[in-house]
């Protein structure tokens, strides 16, 4: 991220601040929405102890592997797809049924099947978004260019080769969108995921606090889960996808 880049975000945030002040100001009771310092002695506390960090982690692995399994099947059946008709004509069903199908459903149904465990709750995570892959990159694959595939027969390249050559380089686009996509939707999930059915984990704990009316300790551990995907999208995901679009302007 260039610094006017940097500078525009940090504003656009700081912006987003001042609105929150203003609202919590017009409605003057910090049991609805309290102000932003407020939260600061109680997020220290939780850091001290240790609670925040813990259920932090407990979420962050939960993503990484419904994220790793979801773009893994989710990239290899959009491949497929979009360059079989006759597969597509199969499974355009199944991927329109999956993509309608709300996410509470496949996760109460999950926790139903497989029970209150760890196995559940991240195949139901991973379920809910290897449909919105798929998708995105079944429309890649229709996009490949025919003649980079055929100069790679030509030269008898092998499939590896055609893959990491011909094939990845021109879905990069692709799989950049499905994973920026994927990143923000997973984490949404494994929340409503730890909400019903984890004893650990934001939201177990945003749970919790919900049932305690505490609406600071909800903002807290809210907040510091989206700081940690900023991070994520501002740290990793940008500069990947900045490097992957280098050609376009060489």
């Amino acid at each position: 991220m260039n610094d006017s880049s940097a500078a525009t975000s940090i504003l656009s945030i700081l912006g987003l601040f001042l609105l929150w002040i203003v609202c919590a100001a017009l409605t003057a009771d910090a049991t609805i929405l309290p102000q932003p310092w407020t939260l600061i002695g109680p997020a220290a506390q939780q850091i001290r102890s240790g609670e925040l960090l813990y259920h932090l982690g407990a979420t962050l692995l939960r993503v990484i592997w419904a994220f790793a399994l979801a773009m893994g099947i989710g990239i290899a059946l959009g491949l497929a797809m979009g360059r079989s008709n006759q597969l597509n004509r199969w499974l355009d069903p199944w991927l329109v049924i999956f993509l309608n199908l709300p996410a509470l459903v496949l996760i109460v149904l999950c926790y139903l099947w497989i029970g209150l465990n760890e196995t559940a709750a991240i195949i139901a995570v991973t379920l809910n978004k290897i449909p919105n892959v798929a998708t995105v990159i079944r429309e890649g694959a229709r996009a490949l260019n025919p003649d980079l595939e055929a100069m790679a027969r030509v030269y008898r390249m092998s499939w590896t080769a055609r893959m990491r050559h011909v094939t990845l380089p021109q879905l990069a686009p692709f799989i950049t969108a499905a994973a920026r996509s994927g990143i923000a939707v997973i984490w949404k999930i494994v929340l409503v995921v730890e909400f019903l059915g984890r004893s650990n984990g934001v939201g177990f704990q945003i749970h919790l606090y919900f049932q305690l009316f505490d609406v600071t300790m909800v903002l807290i551990y809210a907040l510091s889960f989206i700081a940690v995907m900023l991070a994520v999208e501002w740290l990793l995901l940008q500069p990947w996808e900045r490097r992957i679009r280098r050609w376009r302007t060489a």
